[in-house]
């Protein structure tokens, strides 16, 4: 999932050190925006209802994907008896099936990655208006995070390390959590079939 580049796109700056030297005059600080994820309010309950959520739609994928592995091992297994008229059959339609599994299963990553960045959506805001909130209180005029992969910053000073100081911010402005919206199903991949041996009946009118 794109977490670490969303987390990009917080008030989280880094800047190349010619930048930094250039105005060393100006007061920064830094923080490890990994612990500050770790610890956020309401994380560990948006990554469960993400899990709860995402059950029902790995669960469709393996089935995907277990009916495409079970048409090409029948296939292998009856090639050698099979006409060339009957191969020929038998490979456009596991190439069909193959095909259907490969863009539903673009659907539902999609669809999982949208629901993951709703569900962040609310802790993310929090977390950007406790870094600004922190900036401000403190002056600094950058915050620069240690924790992203092209960060510049190999040492640092720890006591301008302020990630402890926005963790507390954001504790203090985290909302009661509330049950997050239930996403909408994903859409079922063709006809809805009915377990053997069971009838479907409408009840007898009097």
């Amino acid at each position: 999932m794109r977490l670490r580049s969303i987390l990009a796109t917080c008030a989280v700056m880094a800047v190349v050190p010619a930048a930094v030297s250039a105005q060393a005059a100006q007061k920064i600080a830094y923080v490890n925006s990994s612990m500050l994820m770790q610890s956020a309010p309401g994380r560990a309950e948006a990554e469960a209802a993400f899990a709860k959520e995402i059950a029902p739609v790995e669960a469709q994928m393996k089935k995907l994907q277990d009916s495409v592995t079970a048409m090409n091992e029948a296939y292998a297994k009856e090639e050698a008896t099979l006409t060339g008229a009957a191969k020929e059959a038998r490979l456009k339609a596991l190439r069909e099936k193959e095909g259907m599994f490969e863009l539903q299963a673009a659907k539902l990553r999609e669809q999982a990655q949208d629901r993951q960045e709703a569900l962040m959506a609310p802790i993310m805001e929090s977390l950007r208006k406790a870094l600004d909130d922190v900036r401000t209180e403190g002056g600094y005029s950058f915050i620069f995070d240690v924790a992203v992969q092209m960060s510049y910053i190999v040492s640092a000073d720890k006591n301008l390390d302020v990630t402890d100081r926005v963790l507390a911010k954001l504790r203090l402005s985290a909302p009661k959590a509330a049950a997050p919206a239930a996403a909408k199903p994903p859409a079922a991949v063709g006809p809805a079939s009915t377990p053997a041996g069971v009838t479907t009946k409408k009840p007898p009118t009097e």
